[in-house]
């Protein structure tokens, strides 16, 4: 008689799981509290489902935060060229865009969700859908909302984290686990927006407009990419990436170089024309957007030196992030010293994690979706190991 498994979470990570763990011949029931699963992989195909990036693989690992030994092993397991493998076994065709982002052909998830789902049933796993776990007893009973309880032999959580809620990934698992005695670090945005209180002057002009080829700084950390300027604040792929700087800062700001291929001096040497009205010559002269442009109108400049200084270092202070509903992903959850080099919980064994639900985080890209699968991939294998003494 084979070993039973829980898992319970239908996202990416919960069904990596259960292939790897059914594909090794584990029984293996995968519960959701949604009436069907995979419904975050869903909403991230509506922006073409980037599964991951094809940068070097030293680079590659340095994205993740958290132990860096374990992110160049856990990756270097099921790498990227790896995940796209996977994918084409599926039937699934995929590509890498200039940008580094790779994304299925279709750019959509749908076919590959119901791929994947019809593989993991030839496996043998079964679904049990509209179960919300509320706890774990000891002997690994497990206790769901419907009034329901399953035995099992081990235990895998791939819950997510705290942003899109509605997808199922609300945070609701943290008594769960802190009725265990487990540790968990507060949920907070990340991969998201920041506010700012704009000029009513000077919104209309500024609300949906780009800041591109730019370079953002957040103390001492750099960012390269776009802002969107939005009514609330900033948005875009910098502002990611300087997420977790912000949040430890006591005052949030951030300081963008409109032009940063240009040194102060060379900028100022391409006004030595004006006399006055330095930003509207600079506006011809620079090459500045209407954004740029308008976020500049604020200050008063002495010179073209003044100016320049301004255009390449440009703070904008912020109150704080979006709400965590709103952010693409989050940080916090149970910290790597809760789990051993497998993600089995120190003080529960038989008890696993993957994803989102651990302490985490990483840039939009590719790298949270490659973490989730990079983390199941080990705790899949890693449990069917565990679940090999009741065989």
């Amino acid at each position: 008689m084979s070993a039973h498994l829980s898992i319970i979470g239908g996202g990416p990570a919960g069904l990596r799981a259960a292939e790897i763990a059914s594909s090794r011949g584990v029984s293996v029931t995968l519960f959701d509290g949604k009436p069907s699963v995979g419904r975050k992989f869903l909403v991230a195909g509506k922006g073409g489902l980037n599964i991951t990036h094809g940068e070097p693989l030293e680079k590659f690992t340095t994205r993740y935060s958290g132990p860096p030994e374990f992110w160049q092993e856990v990756i270097s397991s099921f790498n990227p060229q790896d995940l796209r493998d996977w994918a084409a076994e599926l039937g699934v065709e995929t590509f890498q865009a200039t940008s580094g982002r790779v994304y299925p052909k279709a750019l959509k998830a749908a076919p590959l969700l119901r791929r994947w789902i019809a593989r993991l049933k030839e496996n043998g796993v079964t679904f049990a859908m509209n179960h919300r776990l509320t706890g774990i007893d000891p002997g690994f009973t497990l206790h769901f909302d419907n009034g329901t309880a399953h035995p099992c032999d081990a235990v895998l959580l791939a819950l997510g984290g705290g942003s899109w809620p509605q997808t199922g990934s609300d945070g609701g698992w943290i008594s769960v686990l802190e009725n265990l005695g487990v540790p968990v670090a507060p949920l907070q945005p990340a991969n998201c927006g920041w506010e700012h209180a704009w000029p009513e002057e000077i919104l209309s002009t500024i609300e949906g407009q780009p800041l591109k080829n730019i370079h953002v700084r957040s103390g001492e950390q750099l960012a390269v990419g776009e802002l969107m300027l939005t009514r609330y604040g900033v948005e875009g792929g910098a502002i990611y990436q300087l997420g977790a700087t912000l949040r430890g800062m006591e005052k949030p700001a951030i300081a963008i170089d409109f032009k940063p291929t240009f040194t102060a001096e060379e900028l100022t040497r391409k006004l030595t024309h004006a006399k006055r009205d330095f930003l509207e010559a600079a506006r011809i002269s620079w090459k500045l957007g209407d954004a740029a442009y308008a976020l500049l109108s604020r200050g008063t400049y002495r010179d073209a030196a003044s100016l320049a200084a301004e255009v390449k270092h440009h703070v904008i202070p912020l109150t704080g992030p979006r709400p965590i509903a709103e952010a693409i992903s989050s940080a916090g959850g149970v910290p790597f010293s809760a789990l051993d080099g497998n993600l089995m919980l120190r003080s529960h064994p038989g008890i696993f994690l993957a994803g989102e639900m651990i302490d985490w985080e990483a840039p939009t890209g590719g790298y949270l979706m490659q973490g989730c699968f990079a983390t199941a991939t080990r705790a899949g294998e890693a449990v069917n190991d565990w679940l090999k003494q009741f065989r």
